[in-house]
């Protein structure tokens, strides 16, 4: 009986020096950071909408860390030093990312020693270039012009334009409290558009509203947006 109570005993301990050690190894601290963005401009997206995978190679586990781009283009992980894939799924974002031969989405492979920025570049179908957003007479008005980048043939066309308005500073499709659109096939002038939507009562009230023009692009679910604005009135 001693002797199976010293095996017990022995077995125990041993476990509590095992567990001891896997707790003990050292947390990452490294931090992965960057936005996606075209020639240096960050791109605007709907609030976790636009989906991103980061694969991590021969690590012992397969599935990815995934995660979704913040509505200014960002991402930031915390991690250990080494390898890792960033790669953007079929469908997601409004913008064009590259493929393999296989036409499949390719892979930002990425060497992590120390914390680390980076920017990713990609192509949009079209870029909102100076956005204003103003308010008068109880409306909100977005004016913009559109710059169609993509032109081979993954070009898309413009669907629609919507100006958003919210309480929220993420004005978009999950947040606004009212909108208003302009279609694509009424757009007659690409440096010339404007949507115009009226400020609803707002419960509880408030003396202020953000906004945000979007772009709606054919046969592509995301959308790409300017910058949010808060209107004071």
């Amino acid at each position: 009986m001693k002797i199976i109570s010293h095996c017990i005993l022995f077995f125990a301990f041993c476990t509590v020096i095992i567990s001891c050690k896997k707790d003990n190894y050292d947390a990452p601290e490294a931090t992965l950071s960057g936005r996606i963005v075209y020639k240096g401009e960050p791109l605007n997206f709907e609030y976790n909408r636009v989906n991103y995978e980061l694969y991590q190679p021969g690590f012992g586990k397969t599935g990815p860390i995934g995660s979704v781009f913040t509505p200014e283009g960002g991402f930031s992980h915390v991690l250990f030093d080494g390898n890792y894939k960033l790669v953007v799924p079929a469908g997601q974002g409004p913008f064009v990312w590259k493929q393999t031969s296989a036409g499949k989405p390719d892979s930002v492979a990425i060497t992590l020693k120390g914390s680390s920025n980076l920017d990713i570049e990609v192509l949009p179908y079209f870029m909102i270039r100076t956005p204003q957003l103003s308010f008068a007479g109880g409306k909100v008005t977005g004016t913009c012009k559109l710059e169609k980048i993509v032109t081979d043939a993954n070009a898309k066309t413009i669907e629609r334009v919507t100006l958003y308005i919210s309480k929220l500073q993420f004005a978009d499709s999950q947040t606004n409290v009212a909108t208003a659109n302009l279609a694509g096939s009424a757009i007659t002038d690409l440096n010339n558009v404007s949507v115009s939507v009226t400020v609803p009562a707002l419960v509880p009230t408030q003396n202020y509203v953000f906004a945000r023009i979007g772009v709606k692009f054919s046969g592509v679910d995301d959308m790409i947006f300017g910058p949010t604005v808060k209107l004071s009135f």
